[in-house]
């Protein structure tokens, strides 16, 4: 039997290996490997997105004009310039499949979320990996790599899976220093949990080739739902219209995300609670010897003398009933990502984290 070859590129993609969530002898174990809100979804997006089961025979919006409307008056930005999607990574695809092809290059850095390399093959351009310092992104590394091939720059700020947030004069700093040929894609799905930073929200105003991805999956707890969207300039916003599916978003995501944004009493708590939580996991882990970085999300990302230490501690984890990420994929295998979760969740992290310290 011939077997049809697929586009270049294709088979040089490595499945996407999401955080684990079972785990055998734990009927109920603890998940704190996706950077999921451990509080669920606001009890407004699920009554919303319960009420338009019984018309699930009906199509969902191709313009989804209520959710743009309501994404705007959050975060004010004008909804002509949004454009909603599958998730941030459907948004991430539209912009490789767009605007890189065969003989283009896309550059991401060395830690950088894995959906840019995989969108970026997958469109048929190369992906350049540009190195992290000190597990942060370096403006300098990725002006330096930038050549007249270049079509993309994708940068996580917060990034994940480090936590790590560039400051906004750096964030400025790459903009202006990138060619007009050239989109810079500020990819923000943990944005809502770093406190004074919107995501370079001014900068996609200002330049003509900067877009800003943002997401529903991690604060606003709805990633069953897959909700997620950028804000461009109108000119692309235009362009991504052109290949995004017209029902690309159920009515049952549609009306869930936009409640969610209405319900601004449980979006304050989540933040509240997060924030202190996160504090608390950091000095928490740095008490065992840990390494831990200041995290602007919802996670924190702790750093054991080897990789054996790293898997012997989750191990000894997932032997007590808890599921946290071995971010081995991302170049970091003496690391675990934790996702900080409710205060006793973190208190049986913790605990089991001090008695494995003990004992190795």
């Amino acid at each position: 039997m011939t077997q049809i070859a697929p586009q270049p590129g294709i088979m040089d993609i490595a499945l996407y290996q999401g955080g684990q969530s079972q785990l055998a002898g734990h009927a109920e174990p603890l998940k704190l490997s996706s950077n999921e809100n451990p509080f669920g979804p606001s009890p407004m997006a699920v009554t919303a997105a319960t009420a338009e089961l019984a018309a699930m025979h009906r199509y969902p919006s191709t313009d989804h004009q209520a959710l743009r409307q309501a994404i705007g008056a959050t975060y004010d930005v004008d909804p002509a310039q949004v454009i909603c999607g599958v998730g941030s990574d459907e948004i991430i695809h539209f912009l490789c499949q767009a605007y890189a092809g065969p003989g283009d290059e896309v550059i991401h850095t060395e830690h950088g979320f894995a959906m840019y390399r995989i969108s970026t093959l997958a469109a048929g351009a190369t992906p350049i990996e540009v190195a992290e310092t000190e597990r942060c992104v370096d403006v300098d590394a990725i002006l330096a790599a930038v050549t007249p091939a270049t079509r993309l720059v994708f940068i996580a700020n917060p990034a994940n899976p480090t936590g790590t947030l560039l400051p906004m004069d750096e964030v400025t700093r790459l903009a202006a220093g990138l060619p007009e040929s050239c989109i810079l894609v500020l990819d923000g799905a943990y944005v809502e949990f770093a406190e004074g930073y919107d995501g370079g929200r001014a900068l996609v105003a200002q330049y003509d080739n900067v877009v800003m991805t943002r997401t529903f999956s991690k604060l606003y707890g709805l990633g069953g739902l897959r909700v997620g969207w950028g804000y461009a300039p109108l000119p692309v916003i235009e362009v991504l219209n052109r290949i995004r599916g017209p029902f690309n978003l159920s009515a049952q995501a549609l009306a869930g995300a936009e409640a969610a944004l209405q319900d601004v009493d449980w979006v304050a708590d989540c933040l509240r609670i997060n924030a202190e939580e996160r504090s608390r996991l950091c000095g928490g882990l740095r008490q065992l010897g840990l390494g831990c970085d200041e995290s602007a999300a919802n996670f924190v990302l702790a750093r054991f003398a080897s990789e054996v230490e790293a898997l012997g501690a989750d191990q000894h984890l997932k032997d007590q009933g808890i599921i946290v990420r071995h971010p081995r994929s991302y170049k970091l295998p003496d690391c675990l990502r934790i996702t900080v979760g409710r205060p006793e969740d973190n208190s049986r992290v913790l605990a089991a984290l001090t008695t494995f310290k003990e004992t190795a």
